[in-house]
């Protein structure tokens, strides 16, 4: 029963991907190379979580990040991509991005129309299929730690691995800054307030 459903979703997303204008990993790559972005790709099987993503990238040196879409009840997109051992508290979070009402995960159709990718290869890459620039980019500011961040570049069988300011510069040239926010902190502040 869940292959048959795991073929349906690859069906879908197959259908999806042939009959959409958005950008493929080789017109990222091409991107990369017109801004002067040094990158390395790899690829793997398929990976739905971070526990898989661990599994099969867990060995690559830099940051290794989670994505969660989100929206609010008035429809503002936010895409956020953290440390992928990062907790994140929505309540906080929603505070800090002044979103009405709770934030919650968009829907898949909103995910496709919008950033033009499937669940489980949400990235910070996506946001060039973003024309219309409705989504807002949020990271956390432990990634500026790293010298390397590896996300998927728009399909989950692969990863690409690129310097965090290269990140940063890429999500300029596409008209999206990044909000920073210190996500341990947002924690910090709901858990303990002494801390």
């Amino acid at each position: 029963m869940q292959d048959l459903a795991r073929r349906n979703q690859l069906n879908a997303m197959v259908k999806f991907m042939v009959n959409t204008s958005f950008c493929t990993p080789a017109e990222l790559f091409r991107c990369f190379e017109k801004l002067q972005i040094n990158y390395k790709s790899f690829t793997h099987p398929a990976v739905y979580t971070v526990k898989q993503s661990k599994k099969e990238t867990g060995l690559l040196p830099g940051a290794h990040i989670k994505n969660l879409f989100l929206r609010d009840k008035k429809k503002n997109l936010w895409l956020v991509s953290a440390l992928e051992n990062q907790v994140i508290e929505l309540k906080s979070l929603r505070r800090s991005l002044g979103a009405a009402g709770s934030l919650s995960f968009g829907d898949i159709t909103m995910l496709r129309e919008t950033l033009g990718v499937e669940p489980g290869s949400v990235t910070p890459f996506a946001i060039m299929n973003d024309k219309s620039k409705t989504v807002k980019v949020v990271l956390d500011q432990n990634l500026l730690d790293y010298h390397k961040i590896n996300a998927h570049p728009l399909r989950n069988n692969m990863t690409v691995a690129i310097a965090v300011k290269d990140l940063l510069r890429f999500l300029e040239a596409y008209h999206h800054p990044p909000k920073i926010v210190d996500f341990a902190q947002l924690t910090c502040m709901d858990s303990r307030p002494n801390c």
